[in-house]
Formats: C-alpha cells, sequence, structure tokens
C-alpha cells in the first residue's frame, strides 16, 4: 500500500487530492484548501488532524481499478486509435478523479436516502399531530 499527497490549483481553489494505492486498486480523497497554502499551513495540516480525517476519508472511498500503462513502445498510428477509443468508452480522466467522483456520488446517494428517511419521519409526526389535536377538538377541549 503506498500514498501519494499532491497539490494542485484547479482554476479556483488550491486542492490537495491523497491517493491510495493498493492491489491494482486507487482510492483517493480531497480537501480543499482555498487561497495557497504556506510551507508552514501544509506542515500543521500534514502533522494534525487535518491529515487523518483525509486519510480516513481515502480509505472509506470506493475503490476504483488503477490503469496499467503499456510497457511495449507502440506506434503513434495504433497508439492514437487505443487512445480515441478509451476517451469515449470512459472520458478523461485519471484513476484519482474517477475513485472522487464515486466517493461523490456514493455520498449523494447516502444523503438522498437519509433525507427521504427524515422526511418520512416529519410527515408521520405531522400526521401523529395532526391526529391528536382532531381528537382534541372532538372531546371539545
Amino acid at each position: 500500500m503506498s500514498g501519494v499527497f499532491t497539490l494542485y490549483h484547479d482554476g479556483r481553489f488550491w486542492v490537495g487530492v491523497y491517493e491510495i494505492h493498493e492491489d491494482g486498486l486507487v482510492r483517493a480523497a480531497r480537501h480543499l484548501f482555498g487561497s495557497e497554502p504556506t510551507n508552514a499551513e501544509l506542515a500543521v495540516f500534514a502533522a494534525g488532524h487535518g491529515f487523518a480525517r483525509l486519510a480516513g476519508e481515502a480509505h472509506a472511498a470506493p475503490p476504483v481499478p488503477a490503469r496499467e500503462r503499456p510497457t511495449a513502445r507502440l506506434h503513434a498510428k495504433r497508439l492514437a486509435k487505443l487512445a480515441k477509443k478509451t476517451q469515449a468508452d470512459e472520458g478523461i480522466g485519471t484513476a484519482a478523479q474517477r475513485a472522487l467522483r464515486d466517493a461523490v456520488t456514493h455520498h449523494a446517494a447516502e444523503n438522498k436516502a437519509a433525507r427521504k428517511r427524515r422526511a418520512a419521519a416529519e410527515a408521520t409526526r405531522r400526521r401523529e399531530l395532526a391526529k391528536a389535536k382532531s381528537r382534541a377538538k372532538h372531546r371539545g377541549h
């Protein structure tokens, strides 16, 4: 198992991505820094709870298979053909980006299910409240 922390600017914010590579699978999590972090801020982040939380998120993220790069040299036309085919199949993105995308969709599905449960519980509570109010009116109180 190996981990890689990468800091980059996505055009708007500074983002840190922690990737865990194990058994041909990649798990990833990201942390938004906002403005450009200084070396001191990065050292505090790495030594503090921020990095531990990021590593926990990365371990909990769904694994994505890592693509192996071909070792044999290919002709330019064949390489272009393979690149076009992989772009059509999957789109542009690294294994870490796919892992982040899968983690976001997983969390979105969990949040949607939790929202539905909360809405159902609230509807049940309101129905019970209305029933109690109706019973109280019928009793003449």
